[in-house]
C-alpha cells in the first residue's frame, strides 16, 4: 500500500538574497530592532517586606534543587515535598547538599 499526499497549493520558495540591497530581508531594519530591550535592574526600595516561612522556604529550595538534578517534581510529588520540608533544616541542607553533589 502506497499513500501519496497531493497538495494542490503551490510552494513557493524563499530567497533572502534575490531580494536585492534595497529589500533585504534579514536582518530586521533598525527601527525593528528597537523593539527588544532588557527589562531595568530591579529596584531595591520596591522590594516587598515581606518573609516567607522557614517551611516554604525549605519547599521552595527542595524543588529548585530537585529541578536542577535534573528530577522536576511531579504534582503527586508535593506530598512528599511537604513533609520533606517540615522536618528540621539541617536535615533539609543535607538533603540539599546531596542532590547538589549527584547532579
Amino acid at each position: 500500500m502506497t499513500i501519496t499526499f497531493e497538495h494542490h497549493t503551490p510552494q513557493t520558495f524563499v530567497d533572502p538574497y534575490a531580494a536585492g540591497p534595497a529589500q533585504t530581508i534579514w536582518p530586521p531594519a533598525a527601527a525593528e530592532q528597537d523593539t527588544d530591550y532588557l527589562l531595568p535592574p530591579p529596584n531595591p526600595s520596591e522590594r516587598l517586606n515581606i518573609l516567607i516561612a522557614p517551611r516554604d522556604q525549605r519547599r521552595l529550595a527542595l524543588h529548585a534543587a530537585l529541578t536542577a538534578a535534573g528530577i522536576p517534581p511531579r504534582p503527586e510529588d508535593r506530598d512528599a515535598i511537604d513533609q520533606l520540608s517540615a522536618l528540621p533544616d539541617s536535615i533539609n541542607t543535607t538533603l540539599l547538599r546531596w542532590m547538589h553533589h549527584t547532579a
